[in-house]
Protein backbone atom coordinates (compact mmCIF):
# COMPACT_ATOMS: atom_id res chain seq x y z
CA UNK A 1 0.00 0.00 0.00
CA UNK A 2 1.67 3.24 -0.87
CA UNK A 3 -0.83 5.47 1.25
CA UNK A 4 -2.57 4.50 4.69
CA UNK A 5 -4.52 7.81 5.77
CA UNK A 6 -5.86 11.38 4.24
CA UNK A 7 -4.48 13.71 5.72
CA UNK A 8 -6.57 16.63 4.75
CA UNK A 9 -8.82 18.72 2.15
CA UNK A 10 -8.01 22.04 0.92
CA UNK A 11 -11.00 24.35 -0.22
CA UNK A 12 -10.72 27.70 -2.11
CA UNK A 13 -13.52 29.79 -0.60
CA UNK A 14 -15.37 32.69 -1.62
CA UNK A 15 -16.04 33.73 2.18
CA UNK A 16 -13.08 32.27 4.55
CA UNK A 17 -14.98 33.58 7.72
CA UNK A 18 -18.70 32.26 6.86
CA UNK A 19 -16.63 28.65 5.61
CA UNK A 20 -15.11 28.51 8.81
CA UNK A 21 -18.38 29.53 10.58
CA UNK A 22 -20.27 26.29 9.36
CA UNK A 23 -17.28 23.81 9.52
CA UNK A 24 -17.59 24.69 13.66
CA UNK A 25 -21.39 25.05 13.61
CA UNK A 26 -22.10 21.81 11.22
CA UNK A 27 -19.36 19.36 11.68
CA UNK A 28 -18.26 20.46 15.51
CA UNK A 29 -14.44 21.59 13.60
CA UNK A 30 -12.20 24.19 15.31
CA UNK A 31 -9.88 26.55 14.46
CA UNK A 32 -6.22 25.45 15.13
CA UNK A 33 -2.48 26.05 14.79
CA UNK A 34 -1.58 27.25 10.78
CA UNK A 35 1.86 28.10 9.79
CA UNK A 36 2.86 31.12 8.67
CA UNK A 37 1.26 30.74 4.52
CA UNK A 38 0.49 34.03 2.89
CA UNK A 39 -2.45 33.37 1.97
CA UNK A 40 -5.56 34.05 3.78
CA UNK A 41 -7.22 31.40 5.48
CA UNK A 42 -7.91 28.93 8.50
CA UNK A 43 -6.41 25.08 9.32
CA UNK A 44 -9.22 23.11 10.78
CA UNK A 45 -8.94 20.46 13.19
CA UNK A 46 -10.78 16.98 14.02
CA UNK A 47 -9.23 16.04 17.54
CA UNK A 48 -5.37 16.42 16.99
CA UNK A 49 -5.55 16.47 12.72
CA UNK A 50 -6.17 19.45 10.38
CA UNK A 51 -8.56 17.96 7.94
CA UNK A 52 -10.02 20.90 6.36
CA UNK A 53 -7.43 23.69 5.39
CA UNK A 54 -9.77 26.98 4.23
CA UNK A 55 -7.93 29.38 1.82
CA UNK A 56 -9.52 32.51 0.61
CA UNK A 57 -10.40 32.82 -3.32
CA UNK A 58 -9.69 35.88 -4.65
CA UNK A 59 -13.22 38.11 -5.28
CA UNK A 60 -12.66 38.43 -9.20
CA UNK A 61 -11.32 34.73 -9.53
CA UNK A 62 -13.63 32.00 -10.34
CA UNK A 63 -14.19 28.88 -8.29
CA UNK A 64 -11.70 25.92 -8.95
CA UNK A 65 -12.31 23.98 -12.45
CA UNK A 66 -9.85 21.47 -12.42
CA UNK A 67 -10.85 20.28 -9.68
CA UNK A 68 -14.47 19.78 -10.53
CA UNK A 69 -14.22 15.72 -10.33
CA UNK A 70 -14.47 15.71 -6.88
CA UNK A 71 -18.62 15.21 -5.82
CA UNK A 72 -18.87 15.16 -2.04
CA UNK A 73 -16.04 14.92 1.26
CA UNK A 74 -17.71 12.65 4.10
CA UNK A 75 -17.23 12.39 7.49
CA UNK A 76 -18.32 9.87 10.48
CA UNK A 77 -20.87 11.25 12.29
CA UNK A 78 -21.20 11.31 16.79
CA UNK A 79 -25.03 11.98 17.53
CA UNK A 80 -27.90 11.43 14.43
CA UNK A 81 -30.38 13.27 16.26
CA UNK A 82 -28.79 16.38 17.70
CA UNK A 83 -26.90 16.70 14.41
CA UNK A 84 -30.53 16.57 12.52
CA UNK A 85 -31.68 19.53 14.90
CA UNK A 86 -28.34 21.43 14.88
CA UNK A 87 -29.02 21.55 10.96
CA UNK A 88 -33.03 22.43 11.57
CA UNK A 89 -32.31 25.15 14.18
CA UNK A 90 -29.68 26.76 11.92
CA UNK A 91 -32.29 27.08 8.86
CA UNK A 92 -29.44 24.66 7.18
CA UNK A 93 -30.98 22.38 4.20
CA UNK A 94 -29.70 18.91 4.27
CA UNK A 95 -31.41 15.63 3.07
CA UNK A 96 -31.39 12.27 4.93
CA UNK A 97 -30.73 8.63 3.44
CA UNK A 98 -30.12 5.39 4.92
CA UNK A 99 -27.63 2.59 3.35
CA UNK A 100 -29.59 -0.25 2.71
CA UNK A 101 -26.78 -3.01 3.29
CA UNK A 102 -25.63 -2.08 6.56
CA UNK A 103 -28.33 1.14 8.02
CA UNK A 104 -26.04 3.99 8.03
CA UNK A 105 -28.23 7.08 8.64
CA UNK A 106 -26.71 9.89 6.59
CA UNK A 107 -27.32 13.57 6.55
CA UNK A 108 -26.22 15.32 3.30
CA UNK A 109 -25.43 18.89 3.75
CA UNK A 110 -24.03 22.40 1.41
CA UNK A 111 -21.20 24.96 2.95
CA UNK A 112 -21.26 27.91 2.08
CA UNK A 113 -19.80 27.37 -1.64
CA UNK A 114 -21.78 24.65 -2.47
CA UNK A 115 -19.24 21.25 -1.43
CA UNK A 116 -21.95 18.60 -0.70
CA UNK A 117 -20.67 17.31 2.92
CA UNK A 118 -22.02 13.54 4.00
CA UNK A 119 -22.14 12.71 7.12
CA UNK A 120 -22.31 8.92 8.06
CA UNK A 121 -23.49 7.87 11.17
CA UNK A 122 -23.68 4.10 12.53
CA UNK A 123 -26.98 2.10 12.41
CA UNK A 124 -27.76 1.80 16.44
CA UNK A 125 -27.76 5.66 16.46
CA UNK A 126 -31.37 6.71 16.20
Amino acid sequence: MVVDALQHINLRTADVERSKDFYITVLGLRVGPRPPIASVGYWLYLGEHPVVHLVLRAPDAPPPTETGAIDHIAFHGIDFASTRTRLREAGIAFREAVVSRDGTRQLFVRDPDGVKIELNFDSRQA
